[in-house]
């Protein structure tokens, strides 16, 4: 048994002291922390817990005043896009027109 022993005894791991080359110690947070840049802006994300508190608290952003200029920029992309549509379906827009 002491022949075998030797042979299949796993070694311990090496331990690295690894220290990375260009953090700052006295920084804020963990540099490896993965995190989307806008999280902290949105109120969807975070410890709301449960369906119905993340669906209302969707509804109040979507309530909440934004920028004006981007419901006229969506209309007029909106409107572009349907008028290209029915001109690649060929469609006649003299039916609109009197």
């Amino acid at each position: 048994m002491g022949m075998l022993s030797k042979i299949t005894k796993l070694g311990k791991n090496k331990k690295f002291g690894y220290s990375p080359r260009f953090y700052d110690d006295k920084g804020e947070g963990n540099p490896y922390e993965i995190e989307h840049k806008f999280d902290k802006y949105r109120s969807t994300v975070g410890r709301n817990r449960g369906l119905k508190r993340k669906f209302n608290n969707v509804l109040d952003d979507v309530k909440r005043e934004g920028d004006r200029n981007l419901r006229k920029r969506m209309v007029i992309i909106l409107v572009v896009l349907i008028l290209i549509f029915l001109f690649i379906i060929d469609f006649d827009l003299s039916i609109f027109i009197s």
